[in-house]
């Protein structure tokens, strides 16, 4: 007569499978964080190549609600390309920091979850080579990731 053991064979299978699906699953989605910092990359490419109309698609609406699209474009342009002497600039992007009820501004929406992306922006212009150090933000949203300025008066 066989002996029976405790375990059945086939839930063995099963949890294996289950625990293989559940990693590979993990290695082809990527996460919230690469996610954020895929975000932040499009939008810095964007405005590298001056299209100023593709990076401010990314704002988040309350950025969009403080930078109407037009005056955006002229002003970037005007600014970082005119002023500063430059065609373009490089851009280093730091590690995600994930922040949790972070606020835009004094007293504006908390967002339950965003990803804080320091973003270094080289130029190299008529008034020499500097950079610009700026802590931008990543907040999901239902139509993807968006971008967010730092408006607190600290």
């Amino acid at each position: 007569m066989k002996k029976r053991s405790k375990f059945p064979i086939k839930l063995i299978v099963i949890l294996i499978a289950c625990a293989a699906l559940f990693f590979l699953i993990r290695l082809v989605l990527p996460s919230a964080e690469k996610r954020a910092i895929s975000t932040v990359d499009e939008f810095y490419t964007y405005e590298q190549k001056g299209d100023f109309s593709a990076s401010w698609e990314l704002f988040h609406p309350d950025m969009k609600k403080k930078f109407d699209k037009g005056p955006y474009i002229q002003d970037r342009a005007h600014v970082f390309l005119n002023h500063f002497g430059v065609n373009t600039f490089s851009y280093e992007l730091g590690k995600a920091e994930k922040l949790e009820n972070w606020r835009m501004g004094d007293g504006g929406e908390t967002f339950p979850k965003v990803y804080k992306v320091t973003v270094t922006q080289t130029y190299k212009g008529k008034y020499g080579n500097f950079n610009l150090v700026q802590d931008v933000f990543a907040a999901e949203m239902e139509d993807g990731w968006r971008i967010l300025w730092d408006y607190k008066q600290k």
